[in-house]
This record gives C-alpha cells, sequence and structure tokens, in this order.
C-alpha cells in the first residue's frame, strides 16, 4: 500500500508537456499569426474566392487513394485508428482530398467553376524539426472547372502579392515546372526507371525504394550522390505533350508580363501523386533545410479520381508556421500589449479607472486598454505601463475624480503631460492616436 501511494505522489508531481511535435503558439508568436491571418483573409476576398471548413478527421481511404498508398505521407505520417464502429478514420495530413471530398459530396464542382480557401491544422507524424511539425497549420487555395493556364498565374500572382504585403518578398523565389499529362508523366516515368534500375545499387536508401513506388521523387532527392547519379537521367521536358508545352509557355508568358521572377526546375515535381502539369514552389533560404513555404499546381484527375465527375483543379498550400518563422527573421513586428494603459491612486480613481477603460472601448474599439490593477503607488503602476509597450498613460487620482478630468501621459514621447477633461478624451484620443478618419 505504501509503494503504491508513493507511486502515485511520484506520478501527480510529474509535468505533463505537450506531445512532441504539437507545439503551444504562445503570446510573443501570437500578433504574427494575427497579422498573417489578416492579411491572408483580406487577399482571399480581393480575389473573390470563398471560405470553406472541413473537418480534421477523415475516413483513411480518402487519403489512400488521393495521395497514393505507397508515399510517405500514407506509408508513415498519418496519424490512422479504428474507431468505436471499426471505420478505419486518419487526421487530415493535407488539406486538397478534403477539399475535393467535400466539393464531391456537396454537388459544389459539377460543371462548375469553383475558387476556395480553407486555414487549419495538418497531422503528420514526422521526426520533428524546426519548420517541420507533427501538428502544422496550412493555408490551402483550391480551384476547380477551370483548365486553362490563367489561373495557375492567378495562384502565382496571389501569393506574390501576399509576399509583398508582409515584406518579405525579397527573401523568395520562385521555381516552376511542368509534368505534363497523364499520359506523358506515364512514359517519362517509363524512361526514368530504365535509366535508374541498371544502378540501383548506386542510389540512395530512399531513393532505392522510391524505384518501384514513385521514381520521380528521386529527381529532387537531396542526397548528394544521387543527385550526380540523375544529372543525365532523361528530361521530363522531353517527353511532354504539346498541349503541355502551349499550357506552360501561356502561364510563363503572363508571369512575364506581370514582372514575376522566376526559374524553371525540371527536377521540380512534387511528393504527391495526383499533380499534373503546372507545378510550382516558392523558396526561402533563410529557414535553413525547411525551405519551401508555399506549393502546389494542377491536378485535373483527382475529382474523378475520388468518384466525382471529371473536373479540372489547380491550388496551393503554404505553411504558416514556416511563414510566422520568415517573418520573425526579415520582418519582425514591435510587440505590445496595450495602446492605452490607465493608472489610478486611490479607490474612487479605481472604480473611475475601469468606467473610463469600459468607455473608451466602447467608442474607440480598435484602441488595446490596460487597465492596472492591484494597485500600488504610481511609480509601480507606471513601469507596468511602460513594460506593457503603451504609448499613452491616462493618470486618475482623487483631484481628477473629483474635478472629472484625466491626465494623459505621452510613454514614448518628450511631450508635456495634458490635463483633458473625461468627456473631451475620446476626442483628444482621436486626433493623438490619428483615429480621425
Amino acid at each position: 500500500m505504501k509503494y503504491f501511494r508513493n507511486w502515485a505522489i511520484e506520478a501527480l508531481s510529474q509535468k505533463i508537456q505537450a506531445i512532441r511535435g504539437m507545439n503551444d503558439i504562445l503570446p510573443q508568436q501570437t500578433p504574427y499569426w494575427h497579422k498573417l491571418e489578416a492579411i491572408l483573409r483580406q487577399l482571399m476576398a480581393s480575389y473573390g474566392y470563398n471560405e470553406i471548413r472541413m473537418p480534421i478527421v477523415e475516413k483513411t481511404q480518402l487519403f489512400k487513394r488521393a495521395v497514393g498508398e505507397v508515399t510517405d505521407i500514407v506509408e508513415k505520417e498519418m496519424y490512422t485508428f479504428d474507431d468505436r464502429n471499426g471505420d478505419s478514420l486518419s487526421l487530415r495530413p493535407e488539406g486538397t482530398a478534403s477539399c475535393v471530398r467535400a466539393g464531391i459530396e456537396h454537388g459544389l464542382l459539377y460543371n462548375q467553376e469553383q475558387r476556395l480557401w480553407y486555414m487549419g491544422p495538418m497531422f503528420r507524424h514526422e521526426r520533428p524539426q524546426k519548420g517541420r511539425y507533427r501538428q502544422f497549420h496550412q493555408l490551402g487555395v483550391e480551384t476547380f472547372g477551370i483548365a486553362t493556364a490563367d489561373v495557375d498565374a492567378e495562384l502565382i500572382l496571389m501569393t506574390a502579392r501576399l509576399w509583398k504585403a508582409l515584406g518579405i518578398n525579397g527573401g523568395v523565389r520562385l521555381e516552376l515546372n511542368s509534368l505534363g499529362s497523364n499520359e506523358a508523366r506515364a512514359e517519362y516515368r517509363d524512361a526514368l526507371v530504365a535509366f535508374l534500375t541498371p544502378i540501383k545499387d548506386q542510389l540512395d536508401e530512399d531513393s532505392q525504394k522510391r524505384l518501384c513506388s514513385n521514381p520521380l521523387r528521386i529527381l529532387d532527392s537531396k542526397n548528394p550522390n544521387t543527385q550526380a547519379l540523375v544529372a543525365d537521367a532523361p528530361k521530363l521536358a522531353d517527353y511532354l505533350d504539346a498541349e503541355s508545352k502551349e499550357h506552360f509557355a501561356r502561364l510563363c508568358q503572363i508571369l512575364d508580363a506581370n514582372g514575376i521572377e522566376y526559374s524553371i526546375n525540371q527536377k521540380l515535381v512534387r511528393g504527391l501523386d495526383y499533380y499534373n502539369r503546372t507545378v510550382f514552389e516558392w523558396i526561402t533560404d533563410k529557414l535553413g533545410a525547411q525551405g519551401t513555404i508555399c506549393a502546389g499546381g494542377r491536378y485535373d484527375g483527382l475529382t474523378e479520381q475520388l468518384g466525382g465527375h471529371a473536373t479540372t483543379a489547380s491550388g496551393f498550400a503554404m505553411g504558416i508556421e514556416r511563414i510566422v518563422a520568415l517573418l520573425e527573421e526579415v520582418a519582425p513586428i514591435e510587440l505590445t500589449d496595450a495602446d492605452l494603459f490607465v493608472v489610478a491612486l486611490g479607490d474612487a480613481a479605481e472604480i473611475n479607472a475601469i468606467q473610463l477603460a469600459e468607455t473608451i472601448r466602447s467608442q474607440l474599439p480598435s484602441v488595446r486598454v490596460r487597465t492596472n490593477f492591484g494597485g500600488g503607488n504610481f511609480k509601480k503602476q507606471f513601469k507596468r505601463a511602460d513594460k506593457s509597450g503603451a504609448v499613452i498613460g491616462l493618470v486618475l487620482g482623487e483631484q481628477e475624480v473629483e474635478q472629472q478630468q484625466v491626465g494623459v501621459k505621452f510613454l514614448r514621447e518628450h511631450k508635456e503631460q495634458l490635463m483633458v477633461s473625461q468627456s473631451e478624451l475620446i476626442e483628444t484620443l482621436k486626433q493623438i492616436l490619428n483615429l480621425e478618419k
């Protein structure tokens, strides 16, 4: 009994920590998320795209059919379990398959054009490292029913506009390629396998496994010895069908006309089975090994593959954590908790301070207001105000309460303190904070 009691006490005293690779987003990080999410929502609206929200749990078969049973995602990385009914379910490892499933199920795709976007968590059981987590967040954008290259170009223009709005456009570069039609890709696959089979033993271990399952992935192997071996491999561009060549040329023409810089990378193939024709990646060299922050392309056969009518489609996904990391690196935000900090001394002043703060929040909802709690002399309270990052301190004492006034103290500028009536405070704050418009 004593042993059990000691074991129970020890177990209760142990700290419970987050699951490895599933991270907390702390208060000093959330301003970056807020900034990115706000710009993303405005960007989607400006292009006329509509939001869709899908569940994070789907039937496992959905991802096996969409992503491919012999991909790393399905074979190694999915969080899969049987529910009480015996159905095999998985936490979604990516969003495109779920979006297509929802479109088919709700009749959104057949003989229609759709421009959709979504944002939320995805899950993959990978080895956690910076920029690659087991729970991660993506923004996904999907278009349906548009076969021409102009929509591919719009997706790229959209992302280029985002980098500019975030101030990180100088830290990213665009790579493009065309995989051709499904038939052309299959023909190239056979030629690549024929080239690599005699030198199979010289390939790295992952590439040897991929030779039978997904040989195109060998082209973007990070192993330098494998890269040297595939340098003389057949070129995908030599197997493109005429229609795909025309599609890709049109895409490049539109990007050129809009001043978008890019490089063509014939080894860019993307890791999922459903891509055809256009593929692209936005890459940065400021995040170490995890350099891809956004990737996508065309997947015209996926809707039919999942049981719907044949529908052309293209889209992209971007990793929110990686973009936040890039923002922290090249466009840091000055983090503050408040714009105004109300300091008060005395019982009557403390009550008045709460009333005043509520009035400001009602009439100036964009202004962040903190009220001092827990008492303390003015020196202590102004230390708290300074720590909050507020630019203005509102000062209340017994005299100010009696005269229905408030002191306006500039915390970041060398300006003389103002004394204004509480009835005129809102108008004064509008002028000081440039809120007149």
